[in-house]
């Protein structure tokens, strides 16, 4: 939703942020990975500290270097099909690194796994309908793309080793704070799915699609 409804106020900072890498001749597609691996360094280290604001503090560096990929492919000219598809698969490797150090860190495996499903289901749910019929990716504004997760795990995390452990309940937060992450992202994956059944099926009654003969998979 973030992204969605505020990209064009966003993308200029993103691109001045940028400009430092664009200067040192990083490529987008460098930037992507180096995002990717400072998310693996953070969670790794986390297993060893144990500190869930350490953790998020780490996250919010890493998450704001994965941001500026895109910046510096539109300040040097290199968009690609190649590094939109490349970022989309480290966002996803970012995402189950991070669902299972909080697995860990909680005990909460079925709210970590309900969370990352959700999330992986909200991307797929898009994905797929732009196989069937061609989309505006920037036309999606749903309630927790991954802007928002990412706001939401940095949040989280820095909250629970701070405020909550002061209070005795960092375990606690971090349990309920991943179920609420689950809720989220299964409410999202649910209506970017209506969005896209009400956009194949106007398609569908446009241009319906010819019989087909049918295959092994359809007897």
């Amino acid at each position: 939703m973030i992204d969605g409804l505020f990209k064009t106020h966003i993308d200029p900072l993103w691109e001045k942020a940028a400009r430092p890498l664009a200067a040192l001749g990083l490529t987008p597609n460098q930037v992507t990975l180096i995002g990717l691996a400072l998310v693996i360094v953070d969670v790794a280290a986390f297993v060893v500290h144990a500190s869930p604001t350490l953790l998020g503090l780490g996250l919010v560096v890493a998450f704001a270097f994965d941001a500026l990929d895109g910046a510096v492919a539109r300040l040097r000219g290199l968009s690609s099909r190649r590094g939109g598809y490349l970022d989309a698969i480290v966002d996803r490797y970012q995402e189950t690194a991070i669902m299972l150090a909080l697995g860990w860190a909680s005990g909460a495996w079925a709210a970590a796994l309900l969370g990352l499903s959700g999330a992986l289901l909200t991307s797929y749910a898009k994905a797929r309908a732009a196989v069937e019929i061609p989309i505006d990716n920037d036309r999606w504004p749903d309630l927790f793309e991954r802007q928002e997760r990412v706001v939401y795990l940095c949040a989280l995390t820095i909250l629970a080793g701070s405020l909550f452990r002061a209070l005795g309940a960092e375990t606690e937060s971090l349990v309920v704070g991943l179920w609420l992450y689950a809720a989220l992202t299964h409410l999202t994956a649910l209506q970017r799915a209506r969005r896209a059944w009400t956009m194949l099926s106007r398609a569908d009654a446009e241009a319906p699609l010819p019989p087909r003969r049918a295959g092994p998979a359809d007897r």
